[in-house]
């Protein structure tokens, strides 16, 4: 069957949100309408398909949020999208209006949807990795991992200012979910004295041991980074261990947050974001339909949904080295 003309775009915004989102957007929209294509814009993500919260967007609807967190079309997490009432529902909507491409920015779940979708309607669907997790295999950029990795960043070198000026030891958890990658960038970033990831098992009384070992040399001033999904249990647990077993360290715990979400997009994620919306119209016009758009080795690269769902971006062996080398 010939793959239909796609006329008309709607653009989305699904999970947690990222900071570079709103370029991503402005890039789907600005580089449809170059094509001649009208362009929609659905707020609140799949919810905003079933409940047809659907708007026509043009040049001006994008301007001036390059350098915005966060997303003009706000985002949602949808379980009724996962039923297929709410996937016919969504489908309906869409159609009304004659929309017959859909670019979707979001994380592993949003892709799903995307994948489920696409596999039952005759409407292609182009993801974009926006997620600070940075935990989807296919590109070496997710969009605002940058900007969520230089916000722990600034915030763990604050930290260390005070621990110094207290000869205390700080238990940082950053987030990531279930992947360690900003807090092993912000870790070795910071000079962290241990980065516990979850993908490594955390050796408790070797850390312990390390970290008694400084406390001999008089070593007081600690950073330890932690990713929120970390096995043992996270910053809390962890600094409640060291309190008991190191009685003499003064220890605090700082869990920096959503902090890391929000915040206006560093230079990379805004040109890595408009060059992944550019790609994705492009995917659409030429027949490239249901894949993510990512970036590896500065060319853009092309993985199909189903894949991109199932993989998972590994931690290399040679970050784990680096790791222990440099925290010694």
């Amino acid at each position: 069957m010939a793959t239909k003309k796609v006329t008309k775009i709607g653009v989305l915004t699904s999970g947690g949100d990222a900071p570079g989102m709103n370029a991503a957007i402005r890039a789907v929209v600005r580089t449809g309408l170059y094509h001649g294509l009208e362009m929609y814009g659905v707020v609140r993500g799949y919810n905003g398909m079933i409940d047809d919260d659907i708007m026509p967007m043009d040049s001006r609807s994008v301007a001036n949020i390059i350098q915005r967190g966060g997303t003009i079309l706000k985002t949602a997490r949808s379980t009724e999208f996962f039923e297929p009432e709410g996937r016919k529902k969504a489908y309906d909507n869409l159609k009304k209006r004659g929309i017959n491409g859909l670019v979707v920015i979001g994380g592993d779940g949003s892709f799903k949807g995307a994948q489920k979708f696409s596999n039952e309607f005759d409407i292609p669907c182009i993801g974009l990795p926006g997620t600070i997790d940075k935990d989807i295999a296919g590109t070496d950029f997710t969009i605002g991992f940058d900007t969520a990795v230089n916000t722990a960043v600034e915030a763990i070198d604050k930290i260390r200012d005070t621990a110094d000026a207290h000869d205390r030891l700080f238990v940082v958890e950053v987030m990531g979910r279930d992947a360690g990658y900003i807090a092993l960038h912000s870790g070795i970033a910071t000079g962290a004295e241990n980065i516990l990831i979850p993908e490594t098992k955390t050796d408790i009384d070797a850390m312990i041991a390390a970290l008694s070992e400084k406390e001999k040399r008089k070593k007081l001033v600690n950073i330890l980074v932690v990713a929120e999904g970390e096995k043992f249990g996270g910053a809390n647990e962890i600094g409640a261990v060291v309190k008991e077993r190191l009685p003499n360290a003064d220890v605090r715990v700082c869990i920096l947050g959503h902090i890391q979400r929000g915040g206006s997009p560093s230079c990379l994620d805004r040109l890595i974001a408009s060059r992944m919306g550019y790609s994705a119209v492009e995917c659409l016009l030429n027949g490239t339909h249901n894949v993510m758009v990512g970036i590896l080795n500065n060319k853009m690269h092309y993985t199909p949904l189903d894949n991109a769902i199932k993989a998972k971006q590994k931690i290399s062996n040679e970050w784990l080295n680096i790791v222990k080398i440099l925290a010694s």
